[in-house]
């Protein structure tokens, strides 16, 4: 068997719907949308839950439970194969800003064990994984935690 010897299944694949193409085509005239209305507009389409003004079942439905979700702590995730674009031997959140690694609005930083560190540095991050602060002190580095 080849290449050019596959083919799809006999009924898998359908010729498209020619819209438009006269009355006796069964799609012309009105091209399948039938009479009228916001659905045979131009653009004319209406949002997802939209119940034609009747109050939505989403908004129906009494709100319940509680999610801890907004009360988590969300770190910045920095790579240890990042962490060599950084300059000089203390490393600090301020400086993984300058160095364009963590950008946005985090509660902290987070360095991740992906890659090498060659050099001995001292970081300084809110959180480390144990596999990155391995490496750091394999190569004679230091960790200082942020509280």
């Amino acid at each position: 068997m080849r290449l050019h010897d596959l083919h799809p299944r006999p009924g898998a694949r359908h010729r498209r719907k020619r819209l438009g193409c006269g009355e006796s085509s069964g799609h012309g005239k009105t091209s399948g949308k039938g009479n009228k209305g916001q659905k045979a507009r131009s653009g004319g389409s209406i949002r997802i839950g939209f119940e034609g003004g009747q109050m939505p079942l989403i908004r129906r439905l009494p709100r319940r439970g509680f999610n801890n979700a907004r009360f988590a702590t969300v770190y910045a995730p920095v790579n240890l194969r990042d962490l060599e674009k950084v300059p000089g031997d203390r490393i600090e959140p301020q400086a993984m800003r300058a160095a364009g690694l963590v950008k946005g609005h985090w509660d902290g930083v987070k360095s991740l064990g992906d890659g090498e560190i060659a050099r001995a540095v001292t970081l300084v991050a809110h959180a480390v994984s144990a596999a990155a602060k391995a490496k750091i002190e394999a190569a004679g580095g230091k960790i200082e935690i942020l509280s």
